[in-house]
């Protein structure tokens, strides 16, 4: 039996990075007490979420890996808690800028950085004038508690990012993500499909997801939390609704779930010849 003990953090941000810092600190201690080894905070934990405008002057938010806040914080946190985060920043390299994830192991020190490859653009998710689309390409990390693999919010949205992250060997899908209303149509609530999406992924990959929001309303825009943690067969363990703050933890069998995914057969029965198309432009 591997079993890793996950958590998932949920709550509301103010547009102080110190503030911040220490909220996800807390919530990261508590999550570390009740034994979680590999604990998640949202996206861009760093302030609000300031994508929903676009605004050059949001752009002095952006540091390189070694010299963010969030991400030297988080370090610290690791290496004094012996627990694996990882941690979305706005990361700035030279003269371009990223939706990035620092994935920080348990002594404290940078595993590497996977910068977001699917970027959004409209109504209130206006990332494409912030971010380059990621250049790293999908990213998995071996750990003491098994493989981790971690998208970042959109990504969350592809079948793709979920099977190429599988087929890499991750054996635990993660997905920070800063999401809620949609400006342009108030009365649309994407909450159910947005968890549906990454279900099915944990089902058709046969591996745990765990996702991370944040919740409350910044501008004119609410966030609706209902972070998660399921496991390989889609069955949720842990959940939150659109207004707690604090920390969801699960425990889960990676040895189980393995020979779960090779009972199923879906790597085995795959037909990459046949599936070409998915690689072409529309």
């Amino acid at each position: 039996m591997n079993m890793i003990h996950v958590a998932a953090l949920q709550l509301a941000f103010s547009d102080c990075v110190e503030d911040n810092i220490a909220a996800v600190s807390e919530l990261v201690r508590e999550a570390a007490a009740k034994g979680a080894k590999l604990i998640l905070p949202p996206e861009l934990f760093e302030g609000h979420y300031f994508c929903r405008t676009q605004d050059e002057g949001h752009f002095v938010r952006a540091m390189p890996v070694d010299r963010h806040p969030a991400v030297k914080a988080m370090q610290a946190l690791a290496a004094e808690l012996n627990v694996v985060i990882p941690t979305s920043f706005f990361e700035a390299d030279g003269h371009h800028h990223y939706n990035s994830l620092a994935m920080i192991d348990d002594k404290g020190a940078l595993m590497g950085v996977y910068r977001k490859s699917h970027i959004p653009d409209g109504p209130g998710y206006s990332e494409k004038f912030y971010f380059r689309p990621g250049n790293t390409g999908f990213k998995v990390w071996p750990s003491p508690y098994g493989v981790i693999g971690a998208g970042v919010c959109w990504d969350q949205w592809y079948p793709e990012t979920a099977r190429a992250m599988t087929l890499m060997g991750a054996e635990i899908l993660l997905y920070p993500t800063a999401i809620g209303t949609e400006p342009h149509d108030p009365g649309l609530d994407t909450s159910r499909l947005w968890r549906r999406a990454m279900i099915g992924h944990a089902v058709s990959n046969v591996v745990p997801v765990v996702a991370a929001n944040r919740i409350g309303t910044e501008g004119d825009q609410s966030f609706y939390g209902h972070s998660f943690i399921c496991d390989e067969r889609g069955d949720i363990l842990a959940e939150f609704g659109a207004t707690e703050t604090g920390v969801i933890t699960a425990a889960l069998d990676l040895e189980q779930a393995k020979r779960h995914r090779a009972a199923f057969g879906f790597f085995r029965d795959r037909r990459p010849e046949l599936y070409g198309r998915i690689t072409q432009d529309i």
